[in-house]
């Protein structure tokens, strides 16, 4: 392109050069942006959201085209892109006003818009400019020709680069190879030749002004939170780069950034685009058909409340396909019964017991098969046994979301303990991503692209019968079956999202779950507190603290209410009262009926239950001068039960209070 000198005479009679690009005049608008995609995947369309924000000029190359350059995450390829571009250049070299940015699409987003990209490409005076990275690849033997570098990135990246039309169509006319042959592999030898690279007046982006690729430069970066955009931050060459390329292994690390970049979620708004793109259920004729699969891979605490919970959910019945895969000969008589009572409620209902012997991958293949198969099933619902859902509307949410696949997020009570990990180290196992503890507390509240999910998820029918079709997706080499899934899903393309938009329930502890004890879930106040309370402890207990209430129905005679679930009105609910319970200092007769060749080791869990719940009552109504009281069954007269069984009044005699061993504060 031609250059004006222009001679502008002072005061002095001295004269100043000054030298002007044709391209000075050049605007924005010329600026054209070509992308490569075949299909329309969640990394295409994040891209274009990306694009979309900042008002690119996007021209999409080769979609609904058979891909045939390879597989170049993990080896050589890319040639297609190379034969694509080739061809829409044809018709576009003459215009020597037209700049163009050729970039990747499945990987890539814009955090700079176009003004931004233009100003940059005109500051480097050069007519082509690639992205620069500090590995080279594919071939290392063409390190010694490269131009040394004094400070910078020294070698080529093909993801991304930006020139004039007619010097883009100069380069890739040069191609005459396949489409499988390697792109960047094609690019590099053009660029270490040094009449070539003259000729062509070509340079790389050595310091990340435009092109930000993240292969070997993850620890180079870190998020730059503004009012209403948030971009990365080169710390080693202090820019802002305008575009991120999760190249090669970053794909994790770049979808965290890509859950804030350019505007997706920031401090002053939150979430951007959450409400984007939803479904509206209340304009559908008819509810969407699920297939639920329920896994119980494990003695698990609780779970004739967790089937009551799931009965709950607020969705049609008749919309849903109910598959059980029960492991546990433990629990056969808790699906025995829920199947009985509910086998003709859901629109099909079928249960896998421990006798197949399925594996957990096995069982679960099975479950998602069930909906892959049937073109009608819209989502499979998958979720395990130790998920207590407290919000009924849960499936209604995960649709609504419009997620190929997406989970709630679920915790344990108390814990940073959840159902998804944020990042993932170099063995594929947990590592904690920057904004794992903010998302688990719900300081940052939004739909989230993660690594690996567990424990429940939606995913779309059509995503099963696409993408998912493998029938195999939870076996894989020696990885457990979730891993397997979400290493599966990963590999594809397919973001997977947790939400924690609204309170979805918890997870439970099936750690230290013993099975041998004649009520196993009374033995869970450590492990599983909340749940235990929500069983056991009557829902107006709090009443006695908040409202003062504590019904006084004598003189000595107070009630303390609390709930219980017992299957024998006639068995004594609280196993450990044959360990605290002293026959040489009182009277059989005067407490209630146990069973005393049971001894059972429970004095702990009481202690604690006494301490925590009832020592509270009695300090702050009753014996406030007393501190803190170990108050044993002692204290209980006249155990009596409802015809329900689930209501408790016990008797207290503050003159049993000197038979009784306490600690004051």
């Amino acid at each position: 392109m031609e250059s004006y000198c222009f001679t502008l005479p002072d005061i002095s009679s001295f004269f100043l050069t000054y030298t002007f690009y044709s391209s000075i005049f050049l605007s924005p608008e010329k600026l054209l942006v070509l992308a490569v995609a075949t299909q329309e995947t969640d990394g295409f369309h994040r891209f274009m959201q990306s694009a979309n924000y900042f008002k690119f000029n996007v021209k999409v190359l080769g979609m609904g085209e058979e891909w045939k350059g390879g597989d170049v995450g993990r080896s050589i390829g890319g040639g297609q892109k190379v034969r694509l571009l080739k061809e829409a250049m044809e018709s576009l070299a003459d215009q020597e006003d037209l700049v163009v940015l050729f970039v990747d699409s499945y990987d890539l987003i814009f955090a700079g818009g176009p003004e931004e990209i233009f100003r940059k490409f005109q500051q480097t005076n050069h007519k082509l400019v690639f992205a620069a990275e500090g590995i080279i690849w594919p071939d290392s033997r063409l390190a010694e020709k490269y131009p040394s570098v004094r400070n910078g990135k020294r070698f080529l990246n093909s993801g991304g680069f930006i020139g004039y039309a007619q010097y883009i169509q100069k380069i890739v006319n040069q191609w005459d190879l396949h489409d499988n042959d390697d792109d960047q592999l094609f690019y590099t030898k053009v660029y270490v030749d040094p009449l070539q690279r003259e000729k062509l007046n070509m340079t790389l982006d050595h310091k990340c002004e435009i092109f930000q690729n993240l292969n070997g430069a993850v620890d180079e970066v870190l998020l730059k939170f503004g009012t209403e955009r948030v971009r990365v931050r080169n710390t080693v060459y202090n820019c802002l780069p305008s575009i991120i390329h999760g190249n090669v292994n970053t794909k994790i690390y770049f979808n965290y950034l890509a859950n804030y970049i350019p505007n997706v979620w920031n401090y002053e708004q939150g979430c951007t685009i959450c409400d984007q793109d939803m479904v509206d259920l209340s304009q559908l004729k008819e509810f969407p058909q699920v297939t639920v699969g329920i896994y119980i891979e494990q003695p698990t605490p609780f779970l004739p409340e967790f089937l009551e919970r799931f009965l709950s959910l607020d969705y049609p019945n008749d919309k849903l396909n109910v598959f059980v895969h029960n492991s546990e000969v433990y629990h056969e008589k808790h699906i025995q019964k829920f199947w009985e009572e509910n086998k003709d409620v859901f629109r099909s209902f079928k249960v896998v017991g421990p006798e197949e012997n399925l594996t957990q991958g096995e069982a679960r293949n099975m479950g998602m098969d069930l909906c892959r198969k049937d073109l009608s099933c819209d989502y499979y619902f998958s979720i395990d046994a130790d998920v207590m859902l407290t919000n009924r509307q849960t499936i209604k949410l995960l649709i609504e979301q419009n997620r190929k696949i997406i989970g709630p997020l679920v915790t344990r009570h108390g814990k940073l303990w959840s159902n998804f990990w944020g990042a993932l180290s170099l063995d594929g196992y947990y590592a904690r991503s920057e904004d794992y503890i903010d998302i688990v507390q719900g300081k940052r509240v939004g739909v989230w692209n993660i690594p690996f999910m567990a424990h429940i998820y939606l995913i779309k029918g059509q995503t099963l019968r696409n993408e998912l079709k493998n029938r195999n997706v939870f076996v894989l080499e020696r990885l457990d079956p979730d891993m397997a899934m979400c290493r599966n899903a990963r590999d594809l393309g397919v973001f997977m999202y947790v939400t924690n938009r609204h309170e979805f329930g918890r997870l439970i502890s099936t750690a230290n779950y013993n099975t041998s004890h004649y009520n196993n879930d009374l033995w869970q106040i450590f492990e599983n507190p909340l749940d235990w309370r929500e069983k056991y402890i009557h829902p107006n207990y709090t009443r006695i603290f908040t409202d003062n209430v504590l019904e006084q129905v004598s003189k000595h005679l107070h009630l303390f209410i609390y709930k219980v679930n017992i299957q024998d009105k006639k068995v004594n609910i609280l196993e450990s009262f044959t360990h605290l319970y002293r026959p040489d200092l009182w009277d059989k007769d005067t407490f209630v009926k146990v069973n005393v060749g049971r001894r059972v080791q429970m004095y702990n869990q009481w202690l604690f239950y006494t301490l925590g719940l009832i020592e509270d009552q009695v300090n702050n109504h009753i014996f406030e001068k007393i501190g803190r009281c170990l108050m044993s069954i002692a204290l209980f007269q006249n155990l009596e039960f409802t015809e329900q069984g689930n209501m408790q009044i016990a008797q207290m005699e503050p003159d049993l209070l000197d038979k009784v061993q306490c600690k004051s504060t």
